[in-house]
């Protein structure tokens, strides 16, 4: 087969596939489509960007195009992982279904349920939707599913990936025995094995591809890094990013980001941006509509990096995208065949960059298993010459202070210098109290060390000098002299010497 017109597809679905730009189907398209034209059950496994949407889409729309759907009950069902992927078959199936009347609704989180409500109560020919907004308008008993016809899972291994598997086991005894299961996976693990076998019937099975593999079409990299420290390791990374982003140069006209946690995608998006980038961040938390518009913006080429979490890593179509950087290494060896593939695709070029450190080789190690290639190292931006030789100048220890310094610091502890000698015990010969003395006072009366952190400075109030209370007048020179004042307490109150009274000789 070398066209479409060779798959026996409804002449208004190949008119809007001609409209399209497509000319020559996929070889998941040219395996499945047939076969489900004919009704059966399909298990296709395929690598990411193979255009599996296309190859459900396309015989759902031609088996739709005959009958009319009823209130509440929708006649096809398509199930995705996530939102953004729910929205593309959205986008898919209006496209190909321009010239064939079918009503479409989705269900998704974050839009009005009341919305929702009054596209089902209309009725609708496909109904496509997350699995936890789909049970939960059916618990409210705004929808039925016993008039499915044809029920589809797209890409059911990021289904478990999430723990949506009690939710797709329960909705699949919801929807009639009777039904088309048409079940699209890109790797196939021991559970989603499980599934096919117990609620699909005698599938055909399409592969077009060994499980887990990547695209040909992909230049695909390692940058190891090994951070000078431990505690600098993030830091560090990000400034890799940034370099590799820059020695890209033209070639990069925009580029996805992919890290492992929430909070990182906010942390380099924001590090990008502060550096005079052009990015934007893209994870489960924000708000539906700003997610929406962030995708369109980057899908438009209005913007130029996407930083993301895994929730962008299955079955977003999002044309020309020239590159993908790992950020993180990803946990499950599967997550690495879903990132890279959001470019490369439809026979497109592309490049895949991970950032490796030392901690995440394990990763690394599990997805060259799995790939059944060496992923090729590429020279990290931190490590070229000029680089390390400013890191090794950073690296290496202060020189010593000077001496006169380093004197000082030891007097606050140790013997004094004879000048600085002189110059504390100054003010004691004039009445007053030497700073260090001052400073030095403990509760008993004891002479302790000067107190750490005052240094040389001591506050104004305490060299205020003290006044002592002249003799009264008719005293006699043979009166005996008033005790010596004592010098002023650590809280800088004032102390008056009291005169000794005359002896009784003298008077």
């Amino acid at each position: 087969m070398t066209s479409f017109s060779d798959l026996s597809l409804d002449p208004r679905v190949l008119q809007a596939v001609s409209e399209s730009g497509y000319a020559t189907p996929t070889p998941i398209q040219q395996q499945a489509i047939p076969s489900a034209l004919e009704g059966r059950d399909v298990l296709g496994i395929a690598q990411t960007g193979t255009g599996k949407t296309a190859a459900f889409v396309l015989p759902m729309i031609t088996h739709l195009s005959k009958g009319r759907a009823r209130a509440r009950m929708p006649r096809s069902l398509v199930l995705c992982p996530t939102r953004e992927l729910a929205a593309q078959v959205a986008e898919q199936f209006e496209k190909y279904s321009a010239h064939v009347k079918l009503s479409m609704a989705l269900l998704i989180g974050g839009v009005s349920f009341k919305d929702q409500d009054k596209l089902i109560d209309r009725g609708v020919d496909v109904l496509i939707a997350t699995p936890g907004r789909l049970l939960d308008h059916f618990e409210r008993g705004k929808l039925m599913l016993t008039g499915v016809q044809i029920m589809v899972v797209d890409e059911a291994d990021r289904m478990l990936d999430m723990g949506f598997i009690p939710d797709i086991e329960r909705i699949f005894k919801l929807v009639p025995f009777t039904r088309q299961t048409l079940f699209f996976s890109a790797t196939m693990a021991p559970e989603i094995t499980r599934i096919t076998q117990e609620f699909l019937h005698n599938p055909v099975r399409v592969e077009v591809a060994r499980q887990a593999t990547t695209s040909e079409t992909i230049d695909q990299f390692v940058c190891r890094h090994k951070p000078a420290r431990k505690d600098s390791g993030a830091s560090e990374k990000r400034e890799l990013l940034r370099r590799l982003i820059r020695a890209e140069g033209e070639g990069l006209t925009n580029g996805i980001v992919f890290c492992n946690r929430k909070v990182d995608v906010d942390v380099v998006a924001k590090s990008l941006k502060k550096h005079g980038f052009d990015a934007a961040a893209l994870h489960g938390d924000l708000d539906q509509s700003v997610r929406t518009r962030i995708l369109n913006s980057f899908r438009d080429g209005e913007l130029k990096l996407l930083i993301a979490s895994d929730v962008a890593a299955r079955g977003l179509d999002i044309p020309n995208v020239s590159h993908i950087f790992n950020f993180d290494v990803p946990i499950h060896s599967e997550d690495y065949v879903h990132r890279i593939g959001r470019t490369g695709r439809a026979g497109r070029s592309g490049k895949s960059i991970t950032l490796c450190l030392p901690h995440e080789a394990k990763y690394l190690d599990k997805i060259e298993e799995l790939v059944k290639k060496t992923i090729p190292p590429m020279e990290s931006p931190l490590a070229r010459p000029e680089t390390a030789a400013a890191e090794a100048t950073a690296s290496e220890p202060p020189e010593p202070a000077e001496e006169p310094r380093e004197a000082s610091r030891s007097n606050r502890s140790g013997p004094q210098r004879p000048e600085k000698r002189a110059r504390t015990t100054a003010p004691a010969a004039e009445g007053r109290a030497a700073p260090e003395q001052r400073r030095g006072r403990g509760r008993g009366g004891r002479s302790e060390p000067a107190t750490p952190g005052m240094g040389d400075h001591v506050p104004a109030f305490l060299m205020r000098e003290l006044r002592v209370a002249s003799e009264p007048e008719g005293e006699t020179a043979e009166a005996a002299p008033a005790e010596t004042p004592r010098p002023a307490s650590r809280r800088g109150a004032r102390t008056k010497a009291e005169p000794v009274p005359a002896t009784p000789s003298a008077a």
